[in-house]
Protein backbone atom coordinates (compact mmCIF):
# COMPACT_ATOMS: atom_id res chain seq x y z
CA UNK A 1 0.00 0.00 0.00
CA UNK A 2 1.22 3.48 -0.90
CA UNK A 3 0.02 6.42 1.18
CA UNK A 4 -0.19 9.70 -0.73
CA UNK A 5 -0.60 12.55 1.78
CA UNK A 6 -2.47 15.66 0.64
CA UNK A 7 -2.35 19.18 2.12
CA UNK A 8 -0.29 18.45 5.25
CA UNK A 9 2.62 16.08 6.00
CA UNK A 10 2.07 12.90 8.01
CA UNK A 11 4.45 13.28 10.94
CA UNK A 12 3.14 10.80 13.48
CA UNK A 13 5.00 7.50 13.84
CA UNK A 14 1.81 5.53 13.10
CA UNK A 15 1.81 6.85 9.52
CA UNK A 16 4.38 5.82 6.96
CA UNK A 17 4.03 8.16 3.99
CA UNK A 18 5.61 6.67 0.89
CA UNK A 19 5.41 9.72 -1.35
CA UNK A 20 6.09 13.45 -1.32
CA UNK A 21 3.42 15.80 -0.01
CA UNK A 22 0.97 16.68 -2.79
CA UNK A 23 -1.22 19.79 -2.85
CA UNK A 24 0.65 21.35 0.14
CA UNK A 25 -2.01 23.35 1.92
CA UNK A 26 -0.17 26.66 2.22
CA UNK A 27 1.01 26.61 -1.40
CA UNK A 28 -2.31 25.54 -2.84
CA UNK A 29 -4.22 28.12 -0.80
CA UNK A 30 -1.90 30.90 -2.01
CA UNK A 31 -2.15 29.66 -5.60
CA UNK A 32 -5.93 29.75 -5.40
CA UNK A 33 -6.01 33.24 -3.96
CA UNK A 34 -3.29 34.85 -6.08
CA UNK A 35 -2.52 32.73 -9.14
CA UNK A 36 -5.69 30.82 -10.07
CA UNK A 37 -5.18 31.72 -13.74
CA UNK A 38 -1.41 31.51 -13.87
CA UNK A 39 1.64 29.95 -12.27
CA UNK A 40 3.07 30.84 -8.89
CA UNK A 41 6.70 32.05 -8.95
CA UNK A 42 9.17 29.39 -7.84
CA UNK A 43 10.49 31.47 -4.93
CA UNK A 44 6.98 31.85 -3.51
CA UNK A 45 6.27 28.17 -4.02
CA UNK A 46 9.41 27.29 -2.04
CA UNK A 47 8.39 29.70 0.71
CA UNK A 48 4.80 28.52 1.03
CA UNK A 49 5.76 24.83 0.98
CA UNK A 50 8.54 25.24 3.54
CA UNK A 51 8.54 23.18 6.71
CA UNK A 52 7.88 26.31 8.76
CA UNK A 53 4.74 27.21 6.81
CA UNK A 54 3.46 23.63 6.78
CA UNK A 55 4.15 23.24 10.49
CA UNK A 56 2.10 26.36 11.17
CA UNK A 57 -0.74 25.05 8.99
CA UNK A 58 -0.59 21.68 10.76
CA UNK A 59 -0.95 23.39 14.13
CA UNK A 60 -4.21 24.90 12.87
CA UNK A 61 -5.52 21.74 11.17
CA UNK A 62 -7.87 20.81 14.01
CA UNK A 63 -9.57 24.18 13.72
CA UNK A 64 -10.22 24.22 9.98
CA UNK A 65 -13.65 25.22 8.70
CA UNK A 66 -15.16 25.56 5.22
CA UNK A 67 -15.44 29.33 5.54
CA UNK A 68 -12.90 30.96 3.22
CA UNK A 69 -12.03 27.62 1.58
CA UNK A 70 -14.55 27.89 -1.26
CA UNK A 71 -11.92 28.32 -3.96
CA UNK A 72 -9.89 25.29 -2.90
CA UNK A 73 -13.01 23.18 -2.46
CA UNK A 74 -14.40 23.91 -5.94
CA UNK A 75 -10.94 23.51 -7.46
CA UNK A 76 -10.46 20.04 -5.95
CA UNK A 77 -13.93 18.95 -7.02
CA UNK A 78 -13.97 20.28 -10.59
CA UNK A 79 -10.25 19.89 -11.35
CA UNK A 80 -10.11 22.62 -13.95
CA UNK A 81 -8.17 25.71 -12.85
CA UNK A 82 -4.45 26.38 -13.32
CA UNK A 83 -3.54 25.93 -9.64
CA UNK A 84 -5.13 22.49 -9.60
CA UNK A 85 -3.51 21.43 -12.86
CA UNK A 86 -0.10 22.51 -11.59
CA UNK A 87 -0.45 20.41 -8.43
CA UNK A 88 -2.15 17.33 -9.89
CA UNK A 89 0.46 17.07 -12.64
CA UNK A 90 2.96 16.21 -9.91
CA UNK A 91 0.83 13.29 -8.75
CA UNK A 92 0.51 12.00 -12.31
CA UNK A 93 4.25 12.40 -12.92
CA UNK A 94 5.06 10.59 -9.68
CA UNK A 95 2.76 7.69 -10.58
CA UNK A 96 4.26 7.39 -14.06
CA UNK A 97 7.83 7.39 -12.73
CA UNK A 98 7.19 4.89 -9.94
CA UNK A 99 5.34 1.60 -9.66
CA UNK A 100 1.87 1.99 -11.12
CA UNK A 101 -0.73 1.11 -8.46
CA UNK A 102 -3.39 -1.47 -9.18
CA UNK A 103 -6.03 0.80 -7.73
CA UNK A 104 -6.37 4.28 -6.21
CA UNK A 105 -8.68 5.00 -3.28
CA UNK A 106 -9.71 8.62 -2.70
CA UNK A 107 -10.77 9.40 0.85
CA UNK A 108 -13.62 11.74 -0.14
CA UNK A 109 -15.62 12.92 -3.14
CA UNK A 110 -14.31 16.39 -2.24
CA UNK A 111 -11.16 15.17 -4.05
CA UNK A 112 -12.97 13.86 -7.11
CA UNK A 113 -11.18 16.27 -9.45
CA UNK A 114 -8.05 14.18 -8.87
CA UNK A 115 -9.89 11.13 -10.24
CA UNK A 116 -10.79 13.10 -13.34
CA UNK A 117 -7.19 14.15 -13.96
CA UNK A 118 -5.69 10.71 -13.32
CA UNK A 119 -8.22 8.80 -15.41
CA UNK A 120 -7.64 11.15 -18.33
CA UNK A 121 -3.89 10.52 -18.14
CA UNK A 122 -3.51 6.93 -16.86
CA UNK A 123 -5.77 3.87 -16.94
CA UNK A 124 -6.10 3.08 -13.22
CA UNK A 125 -9.33 1.99 -11.46
CA UNK A 126 -10.39 4.48 -8.80
CA UNK A 127 -12.50 3.91 -5.69
CA UNK A 128 -13.92 6.88 -3.79
CA UNK A 129 -15.26 7.08 -0.24
CA UNK A 130 -18.41 9.05 0.53
CA UNK A 131 -19.04 10.28 4.06
CA UNK A 132 -20.67 13.44 5.37
CA UNK A 133 -19.65 15.64 2.43
CA UNK A 134 -22.58 17.91 3.21
CA UNK A 135 -21.05 18.77 6.59
CA UNK A 136 -18.37 20.66 4.65
CA UNK A 137 -20.21 21.67 1.47
CA UNK A 138 -23.33 23.04 3.12
CA UNK A 139 -21.24 25.37 5.28
CA UNK A 140 -19.58 26.97 2.25
CA UNK A 141 -20.69 30.41 1.14
CA UNK A 142 -24.19 29.90 -0.25
CA UNK A 143 -23.05 30.92 -3.75
CA UNK A 144 -20.74 27.88 -3.95
CA UNK A 145 -22.90 25.08 -2.57
CA UNK A 146 -24.75 24.16 -5.77
CA UNK A 147 -21.52 24.44 -7.77
CA UNK A 148 -19.84 21.95 -5.44
CA UNK A 149 -22.61 19.37 -5.63
CA UNK A 150 -22.89 19.74 -9.42
CA UNK A 151 -19.13 19.37 -9.73
CA UNK A 152 -19.22 16.04 -7.91
CA UNK A 153 -22.12 14.87 -10.08
CA UNK A 154 -20.24 15.81 -13.25
CA UNK A 155 -17.21 13.70 -12.28
CA UNK A 156 -18.97 10.62 -10.92
CA UNK A 157 -18.26 8.67 -14.12
CA UNK A 158 -14.51 8.81 -13.41
CA UNK A 159 -15.04 6.59 -10.34
CA UNK A 160 -15.20 2.80 -10.68
CA UNK A 161 -16.79 2.14 -7.30
CA UNK A 162 -18.06 4.25 -4.43
CA UNK A 163 -17.92 3.12 -0.81
CA UNK A 164 -19.59 4.61 2.25
CA UNK A 165 -19.66 3.98 5.98
CA UNK A 166 -23.30 3.17 6.75
CA UNK A 167 -26.55 2.04 5.17
CA UNK A 168 -28.00 5.33 6.37
CA UNK A 169 -25.54 7.42 4.40
CA UNK A 170 -25.84 5.16 1.39
CA UNK A 171 -29.54 6.10 1.19
CA UNK A 172 -28.63 9.79 1.44
CA UNK A 173 -26.10 9.52 -1.39
CA UNK A 174 -28.40 7.56 -3.70
CA UNK A 175 -31.11 10.17 -3.22
CA UNK A 176 -28.69 12.99 -4.11
CA UNK A 177 -26.89 11.12 -6.90
CA UNK A 178 -29.30 8.58 -8.45
CA UNK A 179 -26.85 8.12 -11.34
CA UNK A 180 -24.58 6.13 -9.00
CA UNK A 181 -25.57 2.52 -9.60
CA UNK A 182 -23.75 0.79 -6.76
CA UNK A 183 -22.36 1.85 -3.41
CA UNK A 184 -20.51 -0.56 -1.13
CA UNK A 185 -21.16 -0.18 2.60
CA UNK A 186 -18.06 -0.90 4.69
CA UNK A 187 -18.00 0.21 8.31
CA UNK A 188 -14.89 2.07 9.51
CA UNK A 189 -12.35 0.15 11.56
CA UNK A 190 -9.56 1.12 13.91
CA UNK A 191 -6.48 -0.52 15.37
CA UNK A 192 -8.17 -1.76 18.53
CA UNK A 193 -4.80 -2.65 20.09
CA UNK A 194 -4.11 1.06 20.54
CA UNK A 195 -7.19 1.36 22.74
CA UNK A 196 -6.67 -1.66 24.98
CA UNK A 197 -7.09 -0.58 28.60
CA UNK A 198 -8.49 -2.05 31.78
CA UNK A 199 -8.45 1.33 33.50
CA UNK A 200 -11.62 3.16 34.41
CA UNK A 201 -11.88 6.71 35.69
CA UNK A 202 -12.04 7.17 39.44
CA UNK A 203 -15.35 9.01 39.09
CA UNK A 204 -18.16 8.59 36.52
CA UNK A 205 -17.12 10.73 33.56
CA UNK A 206 -19.07 11.79 30.49
CA UNK A 207 -16.88 12.24 27.42
CA UNK A 208 -17.34 14.45 24.35
CA UNK A 209 -14.84 14.30 21.48
CA UNK A 210 -15.61 16.33 18.36
CA UNK A 211 -15.29 19.89 17.17
CA UNK A 212 -16.57 22.08 19.99
CA UNK A 213 -19.44 23.83 18.23
CA UNK A 214 -23.20 24.24 18.26
CA UNK A 215 -23.79 21.80 15.40
CA UNK A 216 -22.21 19.01 17.42
CA UNK A 217 -24.46 19.73 20.39
CA UNK A 218 -21.88 20.66 23.02
CA UNK A 219 -24.29 23.16 24.59
CA UNK A 220 -26.95 20.43 24.85
CA UNK A 221 -24.50 18.20 26.68
CA UNK A 222 -23.42 21.07 28.96
CA UNK A 223 -27.03 21.75 29.93
CA UNK A 224 -27.65 18.04 30.54
CA UNK A 225 -24.55 17.85 32.75
CA UNK A 226 -25.77 20.79 34.84
CA UNK A 227 -29.18 19.15 35.25
CA UNK A 228 -27.51 15.95 36.49
CA UNK A 229 -25.23 17.84 38.89
CA UNK A 230 -28.18 19.73 40.36
CA UNK A 231 -30.14 16.51 40.77
CA UNK A 232 -27.17 14.97 42.57
CA UNK A 233 -28.03 11.32 41.92
CA UNK A 234 -24.61 10.55 40.36
CA UNK A 235 -21.96 11.39 42.99
CA UNK A 236 -18.74 13.05 41.75
CA UNK A 237 -19.94 13.20 38.14
CA UNK A 238 -17.34 14.66 35.75
CA UNK A 239 -17.38 15.96 32.18
CA UNK A 240 -14.39 15.71 29.83
CA UNK A 241 -14.42 17.63 26.54
CA UNK A 242 -11.95 17.03 23.70
CA UNK A 243 -11.64 18.14 20.09
CA UNK A 244 -10.65 21.31 18.28
CA UNK A 245 -12.48 24.53 17.58
CA UNK A 246 -12.19 27.47 15.21
CA UNK A 247 -12.04 31.17 15.96
CA UNK A 248 -15.66 31.26 14.89
CA UNK A 249 -16.51 28.88 17.76
CA UNK A 250 -14.97 30.99 20.53
CA UNK A 251 -18.15 32.94 21.28
CA UNK A 252 -20.08 29.68 21.46
CA UNK A 253 -17.50 28.18 23.83
CA UNK A 254 -17.86 31.18 26.13
CA UNK A 255 -21.57 30.43 26.26
CA UNK A 256 -20.88 26.77 27.08
CA UNK A 257 -18.48 27.71 29.87
CA UNK A 258 -21.08 30.11 31.23
CA UNK A 259 -23.60 27.24 31.33
CA UNK A 260 -21.05 25.12 33.21
CA UNK A 261 -19.68 27.85 35.48
CA UNK A 262 -21.33 26.55 38.65
CA UNK A 263 -19.65 23.15 38.20
CA UNK A 264 -16.59 24.16 36.19
CA UNK A 265 -14.24 22.40 38.64
CA UNK A 266 -15.81 19.12 37.53
CA UNK A 267 -15.20 19.88 33.83
CA UNK A 268 -11.97 19.28 31.90
CA UNK A 269 -11.36 20.91 28.51
CA UNK A 270 -8.67 19.17 26.44
CA UNK A 271 -7.66 21.99 24.10
CA UNK A 272 -4.40 20.60 22.72
CA UNK A 273 -4.90 17.72 20.31
CA UNK A 274 -2.30 14.98 20.37
CA UNK A 275 -2.76 11.62 18.65
CA UNK A 276 -1.25 9.68 21.54
CA UNK A 277 -3.38 11.53 24.08
CA UNK A 278 -6.37 10.99 21.81
CA UNK A 279 -6.22 7.21 22.21
CA UNK A 280 -6.00 7.60 25.98
CA UNK A 281 -8.96 9.97 26.11
CA UNK A 282 -11.45 7.13 25.89
CA UNK A 283 -9.94 5.22 28.80
CA UNK A 284 -10.50 8.28 30.96
CA UNK A 285 -14.27 8.42 30.39
CA UNK A 286 -17.21 6.21 31.37
CA UNK A 287 -19.51 7.00 28.46
CA UNK A 288 -19.27 8.84 25.14
CA UNK A 289 -21.96 11.40 24.30
CA UNK A 290 -21.95 13.62 21.22
CA UNK A 291 -25.50 14.97 20.80
CA UNK A 292 -25.26 16.00 17.14
CA UNK A 293 -27.91 18.37 15.83
CA UNK A 294 -27.59 17.00 12.27
CA UNK A 295 -27.76 13.54 10.67
CA UNK A 296 -24.26 12.10 10.48
CA UNK A 297 -23.16 9.26 8.22
CA UNK A 298 -20.84 7.84 10.85
CA UNK A 299 -18.93 8.98 13.95
CA UNK A 300 -15.46 7.48 14.30
CA UNK A 301 -15.48 8.49 17.98
CA UNK A 302 -18.01 5.70 18.51
CA UNK A 303 -15.55 3.10 17.14
CA UNK A 304 -12.88 4.48 19.43
CA UNK A 305 -15.08 4.50 22.52
CA UNK A 306 -16.40 1.01 21.77
CA UNK A 307 -12.83 -0.31 21.46
CA UNK A 308 -12.34 0.53 25.15
CA UNK A 309 -15.77 -0.81 26.05
CA UNK A 310 -17.37 2.57 26.62
CA UNK A 311 -21.07 2.74 25.73
CA UNK A 312 -22.68 5.67 23.94
CA UNK A 313 -25.58 7.95 24.78
CA UNK A 314 -26.58 9.70 21.56
CA UNK A 315 -29.76 10.93 19.84
CA UNK A 316 -31.76 8.46 17.74
CA UNK A 317 -30.91 10.29 14.52
CA UNK A 318 -28.82 9.75 11.39
CA UNK A 319 -26.71 6.60 11.48
CA UNK A 320 -26.67 6.34 15.30
CA UNK A 321 -29.37 3.62 15.59
CA UNK A 322 -27.55 1.52 12.98
CA UNK A 323 -24.11 2.04 14.51
CA UNK A 324 -24.84 1.88 18.24
CA UNK A 325 -27.42 -0.91 18.39
CA UNK A 326 -27.34 -2.14 22.03
CA UNK A 327 -23.94 -0.59 22.73
CA UNK A 328 -25.57 2.34 24.49
CA UNK A 329 -28.78 4.31 24.82
CA UNK A 330 -30.60 6.28 22.13
CA UNK A 331 -32.99 9.09 23.04
CA UNK A 332 -35.43 11.34 21.21
CA UNK A 333 -36.01 14.20 20.77
CA UNK A 334 -32.54 15.67 21.09
CA UNK A 335 -32.70 18.08 24.01
CA UNK A 336 -30.85 18.45 27.28
CA UNK A 337 -33.67 17.01 29.41
CA UNK A 338 -33.88 13.77 27.43
CA UNK A 339 -30.11 13.50 27.27
CA UNK A 340 -29.82 13.96 31.04
CA UNK A 341 -32.40 11.24 31.64
CA UNK A 342 -30.63 8.82 29.29
CA UNK A 343 -27.26 9.48 30.93
CA UNK A 344 -28.78 9.03 34.39
CA UNK A 345 -30.39 5.76 33.35
CA UNK A 346 -27.06 4.38 32.13
CA UNK A 347 -24.84 5.66 34.92
CA UNK A 348 -27.09 4.67 37.81
CA UNK A 349 -27.90 1.14 36.64
CA UNK A 350 -24.80 -1.05 37.00
CA UNK A 351 -26.33 -4.00 35.20
CA UNK A 352 -27.41 -1.85 32.25
CA UNK A 353 -24.02 -0.17 32.10
CA UNK A 354 -22.19 -3.50 32.07
CA UNK A 355 -24.53 -4.91 29.44
CA UNK A 356 -24.10 -1.95 27.07
CA UNK A 357 -20.35 -1.78 27.70
CA UNK A 358 -19.94 -5.46 26.81
CA UNK A 359 -22.04 -4.96 23.68
CA UNK A 360 -19.96 -1.93 22.71
CA UNK A 361 -16.78 -3.98 23.09
CA UNK A 362 -18.31 -6.82 21.07
CA UNK A 363 -19.24 -4.45 18.24
CA UNK A 364 -15.65 -3.27 18.19
CA UNK A 365 -14.44 -6.85 17.84
CA UNK A 366 -16.85 -8.04 15.17
CA UNK A 367 -17.51 -4.89 13.14
CA UNK A 368 -15.46 -1.76 13.84
CA UNK A 369 -11.87 -2.95 13.69
CA UNK A 370 -9.18 -2.62 11.05
CA UNK A 371 -8.86 -6.35 10.31
CA UNK A 372 -12.48 -6.62 9.21
CA UNK A 373 -12.19 -3.31 7.37
CA UNK A 374 -9.11 -4.54 5.51
CA UNK A 375 -10.79 -7.81 4.53
CA UNK A 376 -13.87 -6.08 3.15
CA UNK A 377 -11.82 -3.45 1.32
CA UNK A 378 -9.62 -6.17 -0.17
CA UNK A 379 -12.65 -8.03 -1.48
CA UNK A 380 -13.98 -4.84 -3.07
CA UNK A 381 -10.62 -3.97 -4.64
CA UNK A 382 -10.35 -7.45 -6.16
CA UNK A 383 -13.78 -7.05 -7.68
CA UNK A 384 -12.97 -3.62 -9.13
CA UNK A 385 -9.59 -4.65 -10.56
Amino acid sequence: MIIMPLYLPLKHKSFLADTPLFFPATTYYAEQKLFSKGKMPKWMERLTSSNVMLKFASSMSGTTSAEGMEGMTISMIKGEDAAFQNQVSRIIEWIKNHEKPDIIHLSSSLLIGIAKAIRQAIDIPIVCSLQDEEVWINTLNVNYIETAWNGIADNIHFINRFVTSSEFYKSIVLEKFPQIKEIEVIYPGIDTNKYISNNYPKHPTIGFFYRMNRENGLDILAEAFVLLKKEGVIPNLKLKIGGGYTGKDKTFLKKVKKILVQYIEDVEFCHNYNLDEHTRFYSSISVISVPLTFDEGFGLYLCEAFAVGRPAVVPATGSFPEIVEDGGILYHPNNSENLAQALKKLLTDKDLYQKTALKAKKLSEIRYNEKILAEKLGNMYNFVV
